[in-house]
């Protein structure tokens, strides 16, 4: 096929997906958190059938698993390796609703919405002045684009379909997995069964633009914080009082106000302090732990720990409870000489398709990230777009057809292993 009939293929697929709304729901304590995420699941279960993949099985979480089968001689070994793509879209108070379009990117500005003067302008999003000449998907100006990760579930989809259709290309046995709930601390991945991706190792696509690399990640961890103060009349407060507010604030006050995220960069972490609530008996704060480095991570959660101690025996009438989850891990920190080989082969990868690595230490974490700490190195690597969680996101067809070239690539390198 043509490169424009392969775009063209990849923006149909794409605007399909992309047009069912599933935003995940932080509110909601079911997984998955929207009925959307389950009718895009049932879509792609639907494809995978039509295309004769194998082992199809959509779990009571919307963990969509499937298995392209190895063409292989019977004598021939291949790892067995996989790919996992998020179903849900971000939630950043933004229509649910995508309505995504391609256009010819002549130069400039970009009119995105017209009835509500929503534009895209190059003096402020100068990375879109090298796409001139291309076409690009972009918003309507009133939600996300949805390239995180609709985007790299076309990509996996495209390659998986062609591969089921043309037994002629090499290629042991590719495991797929598309899960929900990423964008709200990779609840759905943590419910995936594992017996049913069953690889050495294993590739995320959600990261933005072309080249781009990722094999570190935050460590992560939700701290919550719950006070029970006294309440008590004014007429009688002093000495009876216990104000659960006041003591929120002064757990608050311990922590360095530079470690923060709006303080950072790079590979520097933070404890960020994003939700207070109380009232007269009660109140509770969130807090988000992140850090590259292992240790660092754990001497932080330590470092909450004894910070809401010393304000609790301060004010011995209060109770405190200081409840701390591990989200997900360092990708890097599961990397061994074993599956290095899945890193090593995405800068081959990149190297045939003619693409300069960036390497990234992200700043969050991915699906990869939870597998990686189950023993499943999962790196991540780029869906080709820019402006992730933003009406401004946008996603070149050129770059776009190179992230699926690469899906394409690692499953050969995998066969010729």
């Amino acid at each position: 096929m043509t490169a424009k009939s392969i775009q063209d293929a990849l923006a149909e697929r794409f605007l399909r997906y992309s047009a069912i709304s599933s935003q995940s729901d932080a509110s909601s304590t079911t997984v998955p958190t929207s009925e959307g995420q389950w009718k895009l699941a049932r879509l792609l279960k639907s494809e995978l059938e039509e295309a004769g993949a194998e082992a199809i099985h959509l779990s009571d979480t919307c963990v969509l698993t499937a298995k392209v089968p190895s063409n292989l001689p019977g004598d021939a070994a291949a790892p067995a390796i996989g790919f996992c793509t998020h179903l849900d879209t971000v939630d950043v108070n933004l229509s649910p609703d995508v309505k995504a379009r391609v256009i010819e990117y002549g130069g400039g500005d970009v009119c995105l919405n017209e009835a509500n003067d929503v534009w895209m302008r190059e003096s402020e999003h100068p990375e879109i002045a090298r796409y001139k000449g291309e076409r690009i998907l972009v918003t309507d100006g009133t939600s996300v684009l949805g390239a995180d990760d609709k985007a790299g579930v076309t990509s996996v989809m495209e390659a998986a379909v062609r591969l089921l259709q043309d037994p002629t290309v090499p290629q042991g046995d590719v495991y797929l997995s598309f899960v929900p709930d990423e964008e709200i601390g990779l609840r759905g991945v943590r419910t995936m069964d594992l017996a049913r991706f069953p690889v050495e190792y294993a590739f995320t696509l959600d990261s933005c633009e072309l080249g781009e690399v990722v094999e570190s990640t935050f460590n992560a961890a939700s701290v919550r914080i719950d006070i029970v103060g006294v309440s008590a009349h004014p007429m009688n407060s002093k000495g009876n009082l216990v104000n659960p507010i006041l003591i929120a604030h002064a757990i608050i006050a311990q922590f360095d106000r530079r470690e923060t995220p709006e303080c950072t960069e790079g590979r520097e972490s933070y404890i960020w302090v994003n939700a207070v609530e109380g009232n007269q008996t009660t109140a509770h704060i969130g807090i988000a732990v992140r850090d590259h480095d292992r240790a660092g991570y754990e001497e932080k959660k330590q470092r909450i720990r004894d910070s809401a101690a010393r304000v609790s025996q301060a004010h011995p009438r209060a109770k405190v409870t200081v409840d701390i989850e591990d989200v997900y891990g360092n990708i890097e920190d599961a990397k061994t000489e074993e599956n290095a080989v899945a890193t090593d082969n995405i800068v081959k990868a990149m190297a045939q398709l003619g693409i300069e690595p960036i390497h990234l230490s992200m700043r969050g974490g991915t699906d990869g990230s939870w597998l990686s700490r189950q023993g499943i190195f999962t790196p991540n690597f780029f869906t080709g777009a820019h402006n992730f969680h933003s009406v401004f996101e946008f996603l070149p067809l050129n770059a776009f057809e190179k992230s699926f070239e690469m899906v394409n690539t690692l499953i050969r390198q995998a066969a010729q292993q």
